[in-house]
């Protein structure tokens, strides 16, 4: 046996085996915190799939059909990059399963990672904690961005010289204080020497910097960095684990443009929330659970002044993004007048509203006591609001969209996994299947007659029956389709069983 920190011995060659070195196994680590992307309901969208002249093709980057709904959005996303549709909205109006949230999502898309594009559904406005035109008014502010540029002076480069230097103690005591710290950067052009306040003294001990290292100070806030050890003492014995950098190229004074991208939100949260004292009170504060509190309007307004100030100076740049508010009809009559005058407002976002309600009711204007049905009016959208938004119709699919739709989701879903993803996980539910002429015209007699979602939530059932089946190569037949229908009841079946089986149930 061996002891603990010494290697156990070799063991010796059995008879009649020689002795050849063993191949070493080498085998790469699966980061943990590396993110697989799930396939999701939308995963296929890629974006509008527009020419170059506006026109759609009727399948391109996943979007299959709604052509005129897509040529609509594209000028919807030209007017955004332009910056002339703040303050306006858009209705995405059709049926269930018709392609409206997939053709926000490809919106957002076009309009790439720079510009806020800011999700929710109508349910989510209702809390027990913030009122509603509150949750209305964060997510309006979350969706307008700022872009705010700032030219930051540094001085990077090598320390060659490090030199604090010292005088009397202005309170009259018998020690000595540090008055300047004198320090010498050198970087591939030249050296400088520079004359530092005190107060960056404690931040350059605090970073433990010494001759050799490599640093850069920010001349606007005296905030000290340290980069590294310069590549020069790379020969050098250490015990400590260094990292070597190379001496900064250019000027050791340096003038760097730097962007950020913030929301209108973040400032708000940052102003709402500052960071407390050291009280009693404020301790206590953090320890208790935190409990969603309201931004007054008058912070807004405080924060909105600044906000043009910077814009006024040139400083920043306002980013209206767009704002998807689905199942709009959610929303009752408080929202929707809240809605209308946020829109008017100076710092407004794009508003893209998606509903699949015909003729209905809007919400909060009936009464049951009073057996009042209330105002009934198209998408569950009051009229006056109604007049404001441009209505972009979306349609039912054809026979042949839903199958190449079917198609599509196919190839996503039955993709060949990765090794790394095998090696990770081999029982992965992710199963290389394909579809059969049978199974496809299966799948879309079934998307045309009951429902696209549910001919889609068929083929990962119909793929484990099919592999069960010990199908060759796991080509999904017809007859897998079936019997996954039979297994999973779409709405209409269990609807109609409900009425042929009404007595076995509660009602």
């Amino acid at each position: 046996m061996a002891t603990n920190g010494a290697a156990a011995p070799a063991q010796p060659a059995a008879a009649g085996q020689t002795a050849g070195p063993q191949q070493v196994q080498i085998r790469e680590v699966q980061q943990s915190n590396t993110r697989e992307n799930r396939t999701a309901a939308h995963s296929h969208i890629r974006g509008l799939g527009l020419r170059s002249d506006g026109f759609a093709d009727a399948n391109a980057q996943g979007f299959v059909g709604q052509q005129q709904a897509r040529e609509a959005c594209g000028v919807v996303v030209d007017l955004i990059r332009a910056k002339k549709m703040a303050g306006k909205a858009v209705l995405l109006a059709g049926g269930p399963g018709t392609g409206k949230t997939a053709m926000a999502l490809a919106v957002s898309q076009e309009l790439g990672t720079k510009v806020p594009f800011c999700p929710m559904t109508g349910s989510e406005v209702y809390s027990a904690e913030v009122k509603k035109t509150e949750a209305l008014m964060e997510n309006f502010r979350r969706a307008i961005g700022l872009r705010v540029q700032e030219r930051k002076e540094v001085y990077e480069g090598e320390v060659a010289e490090l030199t604090p230097e010292e005088s009397e103690n202005p309170l009259g005591a018998y020690g000595r204080t540090i008055s300047h710290l004198l320090i010498t950067l050198r970087s591939s052009k030249g050296t400088k020497k520079l004359r530092l306040d005190p107060s960056i003294y404690e931040a350059i001990q605090k970073e433990r910097v010494r001759l050799g290292d490599v640093i850069y100070i920010e001349a606007n806030t005296g905030a000290v960095k340290r980069v590294g050890r310069s590549d020069a003492f790379s020969t050098e014995f250490d015990l400590e684990a260094e990292e070597y950098v190379p001496v900064p190229k250019g000027d050791v004074h340096k003038k760097k443009d730097i962007v950020q991208d913030v929301t209108l939100h973040d400032l708000d949260v940052a102003n709402a929330r500052p960071q407390g004292g050291q009280d009693v009170m404020s301790m206590m504060g953090q320890l208790m659970k935190p409990r969603k509190t309201e931004i007054t309007e008058k912070l807004r307004g405080e924060i909105n002044k600044v906000v043009n100030k910077y814009i006024d100076q040139g400083i920043a740049e306002l980013v209206p993004g767009v704002l998807f508010i689905d199942e709009v009809h959610m929303l009752d009559i408080e929202c929707f007048t809240y809605l209308n005058r946020a829109l008017e407002s100076t710092i407004s976002p794009i508003v893209i509203l998606a509903s699949n309600r015909g003729q209905t009711t809007i919400r909060g204007t009936g009464s049951l006591q009073a057996n009042d049905p209330g105002l009934i009016s198209a998408h569950g959208i009051p009229p006056d609001l109604l007049a404001r938004l441009l209505i972009i119709p979306t349609h039912p699919y054809s026979r042949d969209e839903i199958r190449t739709i079917i198609q599509t989701r196919a190839k996503l879903e039955f993709a060949t996994p990765t090794a790394p993803q095998l090696a990770d996980n081999p029982q992965a539910l992710k199963v290389t299947a394909s579809l059969n002429q049978d199974a496809l015209d299966e799948l879309t007699k079934r998307g045309e007659t009951v429902s696209l979602r549910y001919a889609l939530q068929l083929l990962a059932p119909a793929s484990i029956l099919a592999r069960a089946r010990g199908s060759e190569n796991s080509i999904i037949s017809g007859a897998d389709v079936l019997e996954a229908a039979s297994l999973f009841w779409d709405a209409g079946r269990s609807a109609a069983g409900l009425r042929e089986r009404a007595k076995d149930f509660i009602s």
